[in-house]
């Protein structure tokens, strides 16, 4: 499974496999090295069978909204 994006500078995603953290990653090379390291060779991305991704897809690596957003609008 990889996490929904988390804001840092640059911003990452958590990876889960089996149900433990992985490894933390920048790009979609990164979950594929990920994979690698533990074992599992040529992990078909696009299968939802193999890969769960929360809060975006493979092409999602930054959050739409800026942190903080909605209490600032809530100030005015």
């Amino acid at each position: 499974m990889v996490l929904g994006v988390q804001q840092n500078d640059p911003p990452y995603r958590l990876v889960e496999i089996a149900g433990e953290l992985a490894g933390k990653a920048h790009s979609v090379l990164d979950v594929i090295e990920i994979a690698r390291e533990v074992g599992l060779d040529d992990v078909d991305l696009d299968d939802p069978d193999v890969v769960r991704w929360v809060g975006g897809d493979k092409f999602t690596w930054t959050s739409f909204w800026p942190p903080n957003r909605a209490q600032r609008e809530h100030r005015g």
